[in-house]
């Protein structure tokens, strides 16, 4: 079966406008409840939340419904993603759910459930909780709601514990106005970091705007202008994080897997399908099997249970060692790759320059009906064609975004071709959505 609300990343729109209005997140709050309480005597769900001003209004729908079917939550406040994560886990509660649409701008929200083991929740449960939203549901109990003051606290001593020492490291953090705002500067510093902190003032409205990962440009400026050894970016809910270099060149999720996977000595690696091509290379040159998975860390970490593996990633920075935490953390992802930076006696500078890429290019495209599109014969036809004019140098990948109304076409290969396959592409796709959208 299809799922009807749930996406790669949980239930996600424009808050205020369906399906993340406060009726429906009401229900779906008595739905998850009533799940829930089926599976569990006395439920007990961790409550958390990124910035976004609709935070509260959504917590609160959310809440109300999960109580009327007799579930305890814990509100937890502003915490990230994997926080949340980490302490469902680690305090045996029944769920985590957040309230966060990660990089996405404020207007955008959604509503992300992870399992006691602190992992997304199995395709199997969302479609059972959606079966649960077409009934209407009675009071099933009433549940009791209290904050959980020891949330940060817990949380900052997991991951100081993951961490190494970096006494004497000049480091710039860009915290995107949003959950690691208050976490990122006192791990770093409790790490013995000297830390500038770039915006770490969140007003509900400026999370992501014009900083964060998304948007690294003012962060590798000011690493350069402050004369730092590296800086950190981190997006909206802090699962995601890239670094970069004391010359202001960005390392992104392929390069930390790179300089990871070679300390650690791992045999076998996840990316996805917008892995560069030179990580590829570089990993069959040092006897590191190599995987492949479509875009999304869902799908990564599906990969890496499977075969058992530990390592996996996508450029975005959005990062799994599995043999620390369930998902991704951008905190966690920054000290261990700062850890295994200096196991390495190599700065990142270093690391960059022994990781050669290919030319990436990577366009969007704002459309009407993105998954009727991609699948359009037109658009299928240009690309077979686009890959041929490649002739085995390059990839071409185009596809859906997982959780915006867009199509994505990246194109990798040489420099003089990159740029003019792409753009037909992307004008293929916009034609077809003007006239068939």
């Amino acid at each position: 079966m299809e799922r009807r609300y749930f996406g790669t990343d949980g239930v996600r729109g424009v808050a205020g406008e369906p399906p993340l209005t406060p009726e429906f997140v009401l229900k779906l709050g008595q739905a998850a409840g009533a799940y829930f309480k089926a599976h569990t005597p006395r439920p007990v769900v961790l409550l958390g939340k990124d910035t976004r001003e609709s935070g509260d209004l959504l917590e609160a729908a959310l809440a109300a419904g999960l109580l009327s079917q007799g579930v305890r939550v814990e509100h937890l406040g502003v915490l990230p993603t994997p926080g949340v994560a980490y302490l469902t886990q680690h305090l045996g509660a029944t769920a985590g759910v957040v309230l966060s649409a990660s990089h996405n701008p404020y207007q955008d929200n959604g509503i992300k459930f992870f399992s006691a083991k602190g992992e997304k929740l199995p395709d199997a449960a969302e479609l059972e909780i959606e079966d649960l939203l077409q009934w209407e549901l009675k009071t099933a109990g009433i549940g009791i709601v209290s904050d959980f003051h020891e949330a940060e606290r817990i949380y900052l001593d997991f991951l100081t514990s993951k961490g190494s020492r970096l006494d004497g490291l000049k480091i710039a953090l860009d915290t995107a106005n949003g959950a690691t705002y208050r976490l990122a500067p006192r791990l770093f510093q409790r790490l013995g970091a000297e830390v500038f902190a770039l915006f770490n003032t969140p007003d509900g409205r400026n999370i992501n705007r014009g900083c964060g990962s998304t948007h690294p440009e003012t962060l590798q400026r000011m690493v350069v202008e402050m004369g730092c050894d590296l800086g950190v970016a981190f997006d909206g809910d802090g699962d995601r994080a890239l670094l970069v270099d004391r010359k202001g060149r960005l390392f992104h999720g392929d390069h930390i897997l790179y300089l990871n996977a070679l300390v650690r000595k791992e045999h076998g690696v996840v990316g996805t399908l917008m892995s560069n091509m030179g990580l590829e290379v570089k990993f069959k040159e040092a006897g590191i099997q190599f995987f492949r998975t479509a875009v999304g860390d869902r799908y990564v970490h599906e990969k890496l249970v499977a075969d058992g593996l530990k390592l996996g990633g996508e450029q975005s920075g959005h990062i799994l060692f599995l043999d620390h935490a369930p998902t991704g953390d951008g905190m966690l992802t920054a000290i261990l790759t700062l850890a295994a930076m200096q196991q390495s006696g190599r700065d990142l500078a270093e690391w960059q320059e022994a990781l050669p890429m290919y030319p990436q290019l990577l366009k969007n495209v704002r459309v009407r009906n993105k998954q009727a599109l991609i699948k359009h014969p037109h658009l299928l036809e240009a690309i077979r064609e686009a890959e041929a004019r490649l002739k085995g140098r390059g990839r071409v990948n185009v596809r859906p975004s997982g959780t915006e109304p867009l199509v994505r076409v990246m194109v990798e290969g040489p420099q003089e071709m990159v740029e003019p396959v792409c753009d037909e592409l992307v004008g293929v796709v916009e034609r077809l959505d003007a006239t068939e959208g």
